[in-house]
């Protein structure tokens, strides 16, 4: 059950700002900090982003990629009576829009706080506060499952959210993901100039982390090189029938994070993976 959202409060400061780093971090971890971060962060997350992403709109990523053109679920009227799984919905943005295409669209969510502003903007589809990795769904129950970058950044084991989709979506559902495309994993992120100069190594896993003074995580990312998100999607019981790689439109002149159009009109940004289960 999600509750109404509470009153915004401004976020105390904590005591000190976290470190980063490169270290291990396993599948426990990576959901108990990430869960952690989101509740605290969604608030501003949604004041700084909401514009963008509107309130029923679906993007790919900070490109501007909109499924309206795209087209990578499928064609808007062909969503008409599908059951969809949204994995790392936020605000649910992309569920209102599949909604509004006569979808019958679920968003799912490891942070409650990111659900009860999807509560605050509305919408009739049902809100799930759960764990990507271990879905509380039965077999079958989908014909399609999208994420815009939620969900796969996060997890330690990636594989193990893919075999929770293949297990939920029925024969022949297409599941379609995006994700911070790897190669700026080499690359600062800084959306000016120093973001251009290769700073580290591609083949790199290890996951970047952020940690509080006593070394616990309370953020965490985690690096997959192009070949191991194609090893991942194989191995997980998926046919891979495209990768999306998003040009920087002239119309986009916004900054997000590492992502600009000075950067963008130089390397991609994004990485979509288009899957299938056969």
């Amino acid at each position: 059950m999600i509750q109404e959202p509470e009153a915004y409060e401004p976020e105390r400061p904590e005591a000190s700002e976290p470190e980063a780093t490169r270290r291990d971090a396993g599948v426990a971890e990576s959901s108990r900090a990430n869960r952690g971060w989101w509740d605290r962060n969604a608030d501003e997350y949604q004041s700084e982003h909401g514009t963008f992403l509107g309130d029923d709109r679906f993007v790919w990523g900070p490109e501007g990629l909109d499924e309206v053109e795209a087209e990578l679920l499928g064609p808007p009227e062909e969503l008409k009576g599908k059951d969809v799984l949204e994995l790392g919905a936020g605000a649910a943005q992309c569920a209102r829009w599949l909604a509004a295409q006569g979808a019958r669209p679920v968003a799912l969510d490891l942070s409650h706080r990111q659900l009860q502003h999807a509560l605050r903007i509305g919408g009739s589809f049902p809100l799930v506060c759960a764990d990507a990795g271990a879905l509380p769904f039965a077999d079958s129950s989908f014909d399609l499952a999208c994420s815009a970058y939620g969900a796969l950044p996060f997890v330690a084991d990636p594989r193990l959210v893919l075999r929770e989709v293949r297990r939920v979506l029925r024969p022949g559902g297409r599941f379609v993901f995006s994700v911070t495309h790897p190669i700026r994993w080499a690359f600062p992120d800084e959306p000016g100039p120093e973001g251009l100069s290769v700073s580290s190594s591609y083949f790199d896993r290890t996951p970047y982390v952020e940690q509080d003074e006593e070394g616990r995580a309370v953020y965490v990312e985690h690096h997959r090189t192009l070949g191991d998100r194609v090893r991942d999607i194989v191995a997980s019981g998926f046919r891979l029938v495209d990768l999306v790689e998003p040009e920087w439109p002239s119309w986009n002149t916004s900054e997000w994070g590492g992502w600009s159009p000075l950067r963008g009109s130089l390397i991609p940004g994004t990485a979509v993976f288009v899957c299938e289960r056969d």
